[in-house]
């Protein structure tokens, strides 16, 4: 499993912020549903998204916001 990390820069922040409203959009959910299942329900934002977001802010949106849907379905987040 990859390390936790916190949100340190302004960029990783709007980059979270950018994921969960995208992510929000596709399911149909609130932010604040989204962001709860990415951190209290799986960790997902400290443990995958701000740990990886070199290579994920170079990605398309539709392939961050697949990959990151992915991630909730394989951890049980997905609401």
């Amino acid at each position: 499993m990859l390390n936790h990390v916190k949100i340190k820069t302004t960029d990783e922040l709007e980059f979270a912020v950018f994921c969960i409203e995208n992510i929000a959009i596709k399911l149909g959910k609130n932010a604040e549903e989204i962001y709860q299942a990415l951190t209290e329900k799986s960790d997902i934002l400290n443990s995958y998204i701000i740990p990886e977001y070199e290579i994920l802010h170079t990605q398309s949106k539709d392939y961050i916001v697949d990959d990151i849907i992915s991630l909730m379905e394989e951890r049980g987040a997905l609401l």
